[in-house]
């Protein structure tokens, strides 16, 4: 050990037990070196793998007061005086989810997407990009059964559960909310979907969209909404043209109205 005083020779020596202990002789250089990696690169790096902030009115945790909710007056903490929240379902879409996210953030407006699994499996990108335009996301089942409540059990369990894994894995948001398919509801679709940790949606205002009733149509029911109101429009489900044209002109209508858009 010529060259090395005692000190050096028992701090090399412990390195190389530690290193014989974990199965890996030779990390007696790492062990005896102190880390000198910048701070400041090490938090960022942590940073980067943090979920996105909740981007719900509440920032936080929430309650449903009834269930399913119809109105933000079911929920608490209550949401701003002169709130009304824009639900979007179906998605996500290859040609509307952009051009619905495009509109939104014109208008800088905050929505909740209630998304069907097996399209949050085709179309990560989009779902990834839903969240990090700062929308919240919502299980729709994973292929939208409109009798979700006249199914088996195993049947509603696996397509409640399944779409919440996907979105969760995709995103790394687990969804706080399930609506159900066409406002189908029972019992059992209401706890399983409270079994994984979501409180259950409905709405107040619905103008049909999907139906594609014309422009003027969906502008008129919109533009019937009061404070505390969720609004149910659609991104999927096949040609959504009507419903962005209603919005580009409902969403100013409203805002100038003193009403504010909130995410759930």
């Amino acid at each position: 050990m010529g060259g090395l005083d005692r000190r050096q020779v028992l701090l090399t020596a412990a390195a190389g037990a530690v290193g014989l202990l974990a199965g890996a002789g030779p990390v007696i250089v790492r062990a005896v070196q102190p880390d000198t990696r910048p701070k400041k690169l090490r938090a960022r790096t942590t940073a980067a793998h943090r979920p996105p902030p909740d981007p719900g009115y509440a920032k936080g945790p929430i309650q449903a007061l009834q269930r399913p909710v119809h109105g933000l007056k079911d929920l608490s903490p209550p949401a701003p005086a002169m709130a009304v929240a824009l639900t979007i379902d179906d998605g996500p879409h290859p040609t509307w989810t952009p051009k619905m996210l495009d509109l939104l953030a014109e208008f800088k407006v905050s929505a909740t997407f209630s998304l069907i699994g097996e399209q949050v499996t085709e179309f990560p990108q989009l779902v990834k990009r839903i969240v990090a335009a700062g929308h919240q996301v919502s299980d729709h089942t994973m292929t939208h059964p409109l009798n979700l409540p006249g199914m088996g059990s195993d049947k509603i369990k696996q397509e409640i559960g399944e779409a919440h894994d996907r979105i969760a894995q995709a995103t790394g948001v687990a969804p706080k909310f399930f609506r159900s398919p066409g406002g189908a509801w029972s019992s059992q679709v209401i706890d399983t979907a409270a079994e994984h940790g979501m409180i259950n949606i409905d709405w107040a205002v619905d103008p049909r969209d999907w139906a594609r009733p014309g422009t003027s149509h969906i502008t008129e029911t919109l533009l019937a909404a009061k404070p505390g109101d969720i609004l149910l429009c659609h991104d999927g489900g096949g040609d959504r043209s009507e419903t962005i044209e209603a919005l580009r002109t409902v969403i100013p209508t409203l805002q100038k109205r003193g009403l504010m858009f909130v995410a759930l």
